[in-house]
């Protein structure tokens, strides 16, 4: 590793597994102080306790989509580390259901976790970093939504690609503060929601559809954003990295 976020204080929403453990994790190994937000509080704090390890730690519980919540997380790590630099807002969850069955309450709860909780948590960041006239903000989308979908992910389509949406409004906003916003869009990652009810064919049916001929890695994923995060990234805002192993440039299934 190259140290490239050494002693920057970094939140991240949706931490304590998969693609969110796997940013946090490779952000810890960079040299930041991090902080494991996530509603799976013991997960959380589990997450917190192997990085400790390696950098400072902090757990902190909450419901992405409370405004009260995500005012606590930021009021919380400018008392314990007395900055915000950077922001991965990378909780979403994905429920299976054809629009015709959608119900109201669960389109609504899609998209106060995936997109309202992205909104929240870059405005509840935004005073202090405005202040310090610094901030990396990064926020997890997906190929679904804005580039493919597939049936039953209406509201989830919906929701990633408002993402998108918002990171360009964000950036064009934080521009002058020196804040940048970016985001990634990744595609069939390997974690335990993405198994979860499916057979080890279909998963080998989806590695087969990657050209690169895998799945990707939590840890891919937290490459791309440590890239984002890092002064490496600083002239670059308002856009997203597509991190899906070549799987949207097939033109035709065979």
């Amino acid at each position: 590793m190259t140290g490239r976020l050494k002693d920057k204080t970094a939140i991240v929403i949706g931490s304590a597994r998969g693609i969110g453990a796997g940013i946090a994790e490779v952000f810890a190994e960079e040299g930041a102080k991090v902080v494991i937000a996530d509603a799976l509080e013991a997960e959380g704090k589990a997450t917190a306790a192997r990085l400790a390890a390696q950098t400072e730690t902090m757990a902190f519980p909450m419901d992405v989509s409370s405004p009260a919540d995500n005012k606590a997380l930021v009021a919380a790590t400018l008392k314990h580390f007395g900055r915000v630099d950077i922001l991965v807002q990378n909780a979403g969850i994905f429920p299976l259901t054809l629009i015709a069955d959608i119900d109201p309450a669960e389109w609504d709860r899609v998209l106060a976790v995936n997109l309202k909780g992205v909104f929240l948590a870059f405005q509840a960041c935004l005073r202090s970093m405005q202040a310090q006239r610094y901030g990396r903000c990064v926020f997890t989308a997906s190929i679904t939504g804005p580039r493919v979908t597939a049936p039953g992910h209406g509201h989830y389509s919906a929701s990633k690609a408002g993402i998108v949406g918002f990171i360009r409004a964000a950036a064009l906003e934080a521009a002058p503060y020196g804040i940048t916003v970016n985001g990634v869009e990744p595609g069939n990652i390997l974690t335990e929601g993405m198994t979860l009810h499916r057979s080890p064919e279909f998963v080998r049916a989806m590695e087969a559809a990657v050209p690169l001929g895998r799945l990707g890695t939590p840890r891919d994923v937290g490459q791309a954003c440590a890239f984002l995060a890092s002064d490496e990234a600083a002239f670059i805002t308002g856009t997203t990295l597509v991190i899906d192993g070549g799987q949207i440039i097939v033109e035709a299934k065979t």
